[in-house]
């Protein structure tokens, strides 16, 4: 990649004393592990927007599909103070080129989902987002968001960072493309990565690139790009995962002998039920493809599509 990649995230996150209660909630493994591989761009709604630390306490009142944001102990609303500059501040994040955004979970500014939403009387009447983290994904539908709680699930936290690495590869690629070739380069190097999430995806893409012409390459890259962060979104299942094993085993064709290519079964059968993670396999096909150079395999992202270091391929 030509730099880092920029990610948005909720500023408490990375041990900065910004909370309510003038504590943080610091994530190691979003500064310390990820933290080499990104550029973070922090955000914290409520000091940004003017209010001090500490700060009483805030919560989601009302109709959770459109809650009101008041203080917990005098009742002060804040709604309209704090969607004036969350309105504001995600024209600004347009300049920051984002491929993605961390939110801090259960917030009534910045969780993206099961928020709790009072009813005024003390007692429950829903769960809602945080109304920053709204106006963010409205403005931005497309771009991978996910919370520091969802992160702690091993797959939700590949799929998300598979998906900030493809993007960023993507920009880098068709950035500054006056042709289709750089995207079809992009595709076919991609293939096998998109496959694992959504076949049907991967192959209307294809087709979306062999139908345009140069003139339309303003439009596909937008096109592709949407296409491509949809396709990512759906989960890699280990029945998809096998799929595609499966079909880089075909490429082999007569370069392993017969007991190869029965222990390259048995191990993507073994990880289809769950009983190894998917790095074993896959480090075996890289192997091979060093060993007997096959070309279309050698330039596929799927056998890494995220540095090794990060170890998101390790569970099962």
């Amino acid at each position: 990649m030509s730099e880092k990649i920029r990610l948005g995230i909720s500023t408490c996150l990375l041990g900065e004393r910004v909370r309510y209660d003038g504590q943080h909630k610091h994530d190691r493994f979003l500064t310390d592990t990820l933290g080499p591989y990104v550029e973070y761009v922090p955000v914290c709604p409520e000091v940004e927007c003017g209010l001090g630390v500490p700060r009483e306490p805030m919560r989601l009142v009302g109709d959770p599909a459109a809650p009101r944001l008041v203080t917990r102990d005098t009742g002060k609303d804040l709604t309209d103070r704090m969607l004036a500059w969350a309105r504001r501040r995600v024209v600004e994040l347009e300049k920051e080129a984002l491929c993605g955004y961390i939110f801090k979970s259960k917030s009534p500014s910045s969780g993206m989902e099961r928020v709790k939403v009072y009813n005024g009387r003390g007692g429950l009447s829903g769960r809602g987002t945080g109304l920053f983290a709204r106006e963010f994904m409205d403005h931005f539908p497309l771009l991978p968001a996910e919370d520091e709680g969802r992160l702690q699930d091993p797959g939700l936290r590949e799929n998300f960072i598979e998906r900030l690495f493809a993007l960023k590869r993507y920009r880098d690629a068709a950035g500054a493309a006056r042709s289709l070739g750089p995207l079809m380069k992009f595709h076919e190097t991609h293939k096998l990565l998109i496959m694992a999430h959504s076949e049907t995806h991967m192959r209307e893409m294809g087709r979306l690139l062999a139908g345009s012409r140069a003139a339309d390459v303003p439009r596909v890259k937008a096109a592709y790009e949407a296409a491509l962060l949809a396709a990512l979104k759906r989960m890699a299942t280990p029945a998809k995962h096998a799929n595609v094993l499966q079909h880089m085993l075909g490429h082999f064709k007569d370069a392993l002998s017969r007991d190869e290519k029965q222990e390259l079964l048995d191990l993507i059968a073994e990880f289809k039920k769950g009983d190894l993670p998917l790095i074993v396999p896959v480090t075996l096909f890289r192997h091979h493809v060093r060993r007997h150079g096959v070309p279309y395999l050698r330039g596929q992202v799927y056998l890494q599509p995220h540095p090794l270091e990060l170890r998101l391929r390790n569970h099962a």
